[in-house]
């Protein structure tokens, strides 16, 4: 069974609910996998709780006895626009679950729910928080021309020619597998692919099929039916069927059980699929679009990928640049992350020297926009107040480190995605002294996508922690 990845310490989460036993035992699972938990009985604290403090997890009963989950969803959205919903409810139904996420809930769970899956979407909800890092909100017409359609921070051409094919793609209901580097902003491209379409005001749902356990996965993407398994005491409405009418992302893809595969490409060809324990067929209309840090034709030719669902997959390809193709776009991220860390500490403008700027752009990024992300998070939490210079650069990039393996294999333009990432992981896990479990920390994969590499590049198991 696949562990729950822990939360960092500076986590929160906000748990609603007018029953106090539900309350305690959701408050002990949320404390126990490294969260800061604040608790509200009803709705109006946690109206007020949310005033006062930005979560960036809201778990929320649907009903309780001073109204209801979408009135916190409403006033979270108000406060936070940021912050994570997750909707809980003993009462399901598929109106009540599309409902939710057509108003913008990140998820919904039907009671009893169990912590594990409840754990899995909030371990969803960090790795959003991390993806996000490199985007912003629309920002107004006059604002600078780094910032683009959907939010995206950048003018470098490849980024620019990547959008023009999203555009494109936006205008048709075809399937989109996109094909890039871990770190790149491949969620959030598809994200903007569903903005730009004709689907922009239906839901869009995202899975990460390599988060959520393999044995959940199934129920997680299709649903099932009440008494379906032990511990189905209510049917369940699945990812496809609450996307229905917009947009579903099958994130890390290459992630998916060989048998789940040919469930899968029925529902492609189809658009139709059955809930687990269920003979009734739902018929759903979605646009599907996956995300892959991995060569889909590599896994193809290894047997570990079905050639008929990479082809049915692969109707409109897309791909992003890695940061150390876009290092002009450099500045413009980087001013933004600083002007985030600002508005959350309520702090002034951090002063950024043009020669911690040149650092950053000598370094190849072998970890693109969210390693940069990261990393300016860390140094500006750790020299509040001073200049941001070299100097500073070399305190958190120290010469033995990431910077100076990920220099020694500096890859050269043009190459495969394939080989990059096998030199990133292998850079990673010399940084990691083998320890597989903090390499994917490092990369912000799964220990079961780990793992999978691992296997897939040929490195030596015995090698590894």
């Amino acid at each position: 069974m696949n562990s729950v990845p822990t939360s960092s310490s500076n986590s929160s989460v906000l748990v609603v609910d007018d029953e106090p036993g539900m309350r305690t035992a959701l408050r002990a699972n949320f404390l126990r996998h490294g969260w800061r938990v604040e608790t509200a009985a009803g709705v109006r604290e946690a109206a007020r709780a949310s005033e006062l403090t930005s979560f960036d997890l809201v778990v929320t009963d649907v009903r309780m006895r001073d109204g209801d989950g979408f009135e916190v969803l409403c006033s979270v959205q108000k406060n936070s626009p940021t912050t994570a919903v997750i909707l809980l409810t003993a009462f399901g139904s598929v109106p009540e679950a599309v409902e939710s996420m057509r108003s913008g809930a990140f998820d919904y769970l039907t009671k009893p729910v169990s912590f594990e899956q409840l754990q899995a979407a909030a371990a969803r909800v960090m790795e959003r928080m991390n993806e996000n890092a490199v985007f912003v909100q629309p920002p107004s017409k006059a604002a600078a021309p780094e910032i683009l359609q959907g939010g995206i921070v950048g003018r470098s051409p490849l980024l620019l020619q990547a959008l023009h094919r999203a555009r494109a793609a936006a205008s048709t209901d075809a399937d989109v597998l996109i094909e890039a580097e871990s770190g790149t902003g491949k969620e959030l491209l598809a994200k903007f692919i569903h903005q730009t379409s004709n689907r922009s005001s239906k839901p869009f749902v995202a899975v990460n099929c390599a988060a959520v356990p393999e044995h959940l996965l199934e129920s997680e993407l299709f649903g099932h039916a009440k008494g379906a398994f032990t511990g189905a005491n209510a049917a369940k409405a699945g990812k496809f069927e609450l996307a229905d009418g917009g947009t579903l992302l099958l994130d890390e893809i290459g992630e998916m059980p060989l048998n789940l595969q040919p469930k899968l490409l029925r529902i492609l060809q189809e658009r139709e699929f059955e809930r687990l324990g269920d003979t009734r067929s739902i018929h759903v209309n979605i646009r599907v679009i996956a995300t892959t840090n991995a060569s889909l034709a590599s896994m193809v030719e290894q047997g570990r990928f079905r050639s008929d669902l990479y082809y049915r997959l692969n109707v409109i390809p897309l791909s992003l640049p890695g940061l150390r193709e876009r290092l002009d776009d450099i500045p413009a991220l980087v001013n933004h992350f600083a002007a985030r860390f600002a508005n959350e500490t309520e702090g002034p403008m951090p002063v950024l020297d043009p020669s911690f700027m040149d650092k950053l752009q000598a370094y190849s990024w072998p970890g693109n926009i969210r390693e940069l992300a990261n990393f300016m998070r860390r140094v500006l939490s750790l020299h509040q107040g001073a200049v941001i210079d070299a100097e500073c650069f070399d305190k958190e990039f120290q010469p033995t480190g990431r910077m100076q393996v990920a220099q020694q294999s500096m890859p050269a333009p043009g190459t495969p995605i394939s080989v990059i990432e096998k030199m990133h992981l292998e850079n990673t896990l010399a940084l990691a002294h083998g320890n597989r479990t903090h390499a994917a920390v490092m990369l912000g994969i799964s220990l079961r996508t780990m793992r999978n590499k691992i296997r897939e590049y040929g490195l030596p198991p015995r090698s590894f922690a």
